[in-house]
């Protein structure tokens, strides 16, 4: 009997673990790629990655400390299971990002091909992460609470975010390590804008 695909069905624990564990890999392996090729994105990984380059603190420490404010915001506007979801999604990108480089000897990556696979990899990761109702924290959460309280376009608000990050780049980084990362930044949000849409996707949880 061929299955009804109209309904949706719910996603079960250990595929909610899966689907973590794999979408912050991917993420966290693009951040590795934009660090080895001094580039940046948006949102609080993009800040941390400017953080990272401007005072030598580790990203992983930078990540996890600028997305702690964010947290009462995901209670407030996604509840605690979106909330504890992205808690521990950002703990692993944390967690990856430090151990990468130690699993994984980049001796040298071409910025161009860093900004694509970068930007690709993390925009797959995310969007794993948006169909199993968690996040990596950040930004997106705030243009939600402000949309729905203050009728600020969630949309306008993260791409205005993101253009004062990589604004600031110019500021820390080589002018061709900001175009790639605008190059990388758009890679990124073609994926997800592609692919998470409304009846696209018809698993919850």
């Amino acid at each position: 009997m061929t299955p009804d695909l109209s309904t949706p069905s719910r996603h079960l624990l250990h595929e909610d673990i899966f689907a973590m564990l794999i979408g912050t890999m991917l993420v966290s392996l693009g951040i590795v790629l934009y660090a080895e090729a001094t580039l940046t994105t948006g949102s609080t990984a993009g800040l941390a990655l400017l953080l990272q380059y401007g005072t030598g603190i580790p990203f992983g420490w930078l990540f996890f400390a600028i997305n702690l404010p964010f947290y009462v915001l995901a209670v407030l506007r996604m509840g605690w299971p979106f909330a504890i979801k992205t808690f521990a999604c950002v703990g692993l990108v944390s967690f990856f990002t430090a151990h990468i480089p130690d699993w994984l000897d980049i001796a040298s990556i071409q910025p161009l091909y860093a900004a694509l696979l970068g930007g690709g990899l993390m925009g797959l990761g995310i969007l794993s992460l948006f169909r199993h109702k968690a996040s990596v924290g950040g930004i997106n959460i705030l243009a939600l609470y402000l949309q729905d309280n203050f009728g600020i376009r969630a949309g306008y608000f993260q791409l205005g975010v993101d253009a004062v990050i990589l604004l600031a780049a110019f500021f820390v980084l080589p002018l061709d390590r900001v175009l790639y990362s605008i190059l990388g930044a758009l890679v990124l949000n073609l994926i997800i804008g592609f692919n998470h849409k409304p009846g696209r996707y018809v698993g919850f949880s």
